[in-house]
């Protein structure tokens, strides 16, 4: 049976085929001509976040009793995966999804019945995560953005970069730290989780200065000078915000791993199907093994990476230590997206330069993803020392 990207799940067992079913149903209302002319815009995709919402998705992981669907994370990842398989991009909302961990896990009960139940309705925004800076980049232990006590505040002050959709978000997840570096015992301690309120932030110690980029994700940098925030904004224990923020990076990771398999199931099965139909030389193009092949292998790459996604999920939900899984799961969706879209753009030709075959605005999308929201050489680094015990690189 020739590949299907709709149903490509089945042979593998085709979970939440409900979800995935009406995750489509969704993006039918937002074909590829939508994403191309937010693209040329550099506009957000203001009309399908609403119409995700409005269809509960984005409260897929928010418990029943605050207004969600009380979901695991694998549900989450099938939406991402479904909305990038269908040409579509889910970085206008993904962030929701790995951040709510972050409340459920180790936020109070006042800030799960503050926040959960208007981010559920929609009523609150909440896609930004404030934590790589220009000068310390993925170096996160030794961030510098300084929130010092003052009575029941904090007050802020530093610099971030690349956070994304602060200007479309009402609430941001902030790494800040609240005790110097040369003062803690532990690389990991002195790091605190804050809450910011980002309507009340701007223009009282939040400064927002937009980055153009490659791609349409609507990334800035972020300056705070003195911007305070309340103290029962903090996440769990001062001074222990890293191991919340790795909790939260796994799903991230996993969540993200779940695009790029959607990324790469939407170029094997564009490929697959414009090589079946293009001929020159008297013979469809796909009968030469120079332009089957690399989409073959795409697709074995594929099918390895989400079963690894798989795996990590499952040990995610279970409680069980997962970053090796959820990184490498990373890397490797990661890469099937970024080789399916060579394959792709090969099979192609010049027409995958025109903006109307959607395939360079994937293409684009796909090589981003090999560096960010890590980059493959860092999780190269985690496996090296964290997996096989070699001496620390960085």
């Amino acid at each position: 049976m020739a590949f299907d990207a709709a149903t490509a799940h089945v042979e593998i067992g085709n979970d939440y085929p409900e979800i995935r079913e009406g995750v489509q149903a969704v993006c039918s209302r937002f074909p590829t001509s939508y994403w191309r002319e937010l693209d040329k815009k550099d506009a957000f995709p203001d009309e399908f976040v609403a119409a995700m919402t409005e269809a509960g998705y984005l409260a897929a992981l928010i418990p029943e009793e605050y207004g969600g669907s009380g979901l695991p994370l694998r549900a989450g990842a099938v939406i991402l995966e479904e909305i990038h398989a269908s040409g579509g991009d889910a970085y206008a909302c993904h962030a929701q999804m790995y951040m709510m961990n972050i409340i459920l896990r180790h936020g109070t009960q006042a800030q799960k019945d503050r926040y959960l139940p208007i981010i559920a309705s929609g009523e609150l925004r909440y896609q930004a995560f404030g934590v790589t800076e220009p000068t310390t980049g993925s170096d996160t232990l030794k961030l510098k953005t300084r929130a010092v006590r003052d009575g029941d505040h904090y007050v802020v002050n530093g610099q971030k970069i690349w956070t994304s959709r602060a200007l479309q978000s009402d609430l941001m997840t902030l790494l800040v730290r609240t005790t110097p570096v040369d003062q803690v015992q532990k690389r990991t301690d002195g790091l605190s989780v804050l809450l910011v309120d980002l309507k009340q932030a701007v223009g009282n110690g939040l400064t927002i200065k937009p980055i153009d980029t490659m791609v349409n994700h609507h990334t800035n940098e972020m300056f705070y000078d003195n911007l305070r925030v309340p103290v029962e904004n903090l996440i769990g224990e001062e001074g222990k915000g890293f191991r919340y923020i790795l909790d939260g990076m796994n799903a991230e990771r996993i969540l993200a791993a779940a695009e790029g398999l959607g990324d790469a199931r939407y170029f094997i099965e564009r490929a697959r199907k414009y090589a079946c139909e293009r001929e020159v030389f008297g013979r469809p193009i796909g009968a030469n093994q120079g332009v089957q092949f690399p989409i073959a292998k795409a697709y074995a790459e594929w099918k390895a990476a989400d079963m690894l996604n798989r795996a990590a999920t499952a040990l995610f939900e279970t409680g069980e230590p997962c970053g090796e899984d959820a990184n490498i799961a990373k890397l490797m969706a990661s890469e099937a997206a970024w080789n399916a879209a060579e394959a792709a753009m090969q099979t192609f030709g010049g027409f995958a330069a025109a903006s109307e075959y959607d395939i360079e605005r994937k293409w684009r999308s796909a090589r981003l993803a090999r560096i960010a929201p890590i980059s493959y050489n860092l999780i190269l680094a985690y496996v090296g020392q964290h997996v096989l015990g070699m001496p620390k690189s960085y």
